[in-house]
């Protein structure tokens, strides 16, 4: 099994940990340096998954790419590009480092939902709504929902939740305007992604998008359609009416519930059995989404 990387460390460059993310202050850019780090109901686990930080930034850059008639603040996944102090050592870096431009960070996480799952599904369940959308009767675990919805979510500070929010109260925070673009931006992103990815095989349930201003621009940042901001199904294993298999964490996430572990303490370490596991269906999603193979195996 390859090393794991959960944190690093830059000569003395300002830095911001994340969950998953170390952010280095280049000045006028920053370095984004996805870890093996991964969290699960608002915990960062004691166990990382190695090269999972290469998944989320490689297939990021191919969302990037493919999306890449709307702007966005990757710079570049080189790190011969990076202008780093003398000295630094540049391999723990290698296909996990992105350069992008600065923003003013949108403070809202624009979460789209094609499928009724998840916490979505909780709450159909209890009135027959999703953050406040009203769906139609009937509809069971996992099915497609009449059409795409956004459900719009506030960007809460660490160790805390997000908080689902409604449409016009995403609009009193951040003004009718943007907001309208953050909707119809989100919505369009997200269709044209999974309806690429069922051309591969994946259905992609849910995700997030976030966003950013730049000269008041509004630019598509942080990470694109990767296993820790989507719910990620086998097409060919979809049967509506339970839960579905995944691509993503969800199969962390079910041996913690499992575990007894009280999500209120301290998380367990992960079984070499899960970590190992969770590795290669990050990988299988990242393989079977771009057509490339996992340069790092």
């Amino acid at each position: 099994m390859p090393s794991t990387v959960t944190t690093t460390s830059l000569a003395d460059l300002p830095v911001r940990r994340g969950k998953v993310r170390d952010v280095y202050d280049l000045g006028d850019t920053l370095l984004l340096v996805s870890t093996d780090r991964i969290s699960a109901f608002d915990w960062v686990l004691p166990s990382g998954i190695p090269d999972k930080g290469r998944v989320l930034t490689q297939l990021s850059r191919f969302w990037f790419e493919k999306f890449k008639d709307l702007p966005n603040h990757m710079i570049s996944c080189d790190v011969a590009d990076f202008n780093l102090p003398a000295g630094v050592d540049r391999a723990p870096l290698e296909g996990r480092s992105m350069l992008v431009r600065k923003t003013s960070v949108v403070p809202i996480e624009c979460v789209v939902r094609g499928y009724l799952s998840g916490s979505g599904w909780s709450e159909y369940q209890r009135n027959g709504a999703v953050c406040g959308i009203e769906l139609p009767t009937g509809l069971r675990e996992s099915d497609k929902l009449p059409g795409a919805i956004f459900t719009p979510a506030t960007k809460a500070e660490q160790g805390l939740h997000d908080e689902n929010i409604s449409y016009d109260e995403m609009c009193a925070r951040v003004g009718r305007e943007l907001g309208k673009q953050l909707s119809q931006r989100s919505i369009d992103l997200y269709t044209r992604g999974a309806e690429y990815a069922a051309s591969r095989g994946i259905i992609i349930a849910d995700t997030k998008f976030e966003f950013g201003l730049v000269d008041d621009e509004l630019i598509l940042i942080d990470e694109v359609l990767t296993p820790d901001s989507s719910r990620f199904w086998p097409a060919d294993k979809y049967q509506p009416g339970r839960g579905q298999p995944s691509f993503d964490k969800q199969f962390v996430r079910d041996w913690l519930t499992q575990s007894g572990w009280d999500k209120n303490s301290q998380p367990p370490e992960l079984p070499a059995e899960v970590v190992s596991k969770t590795r290669a269906k990050y990988i299988e999603a990242f393989e079977q989404l771009t057509g490339e193979k996992f340069a790092w195996k």
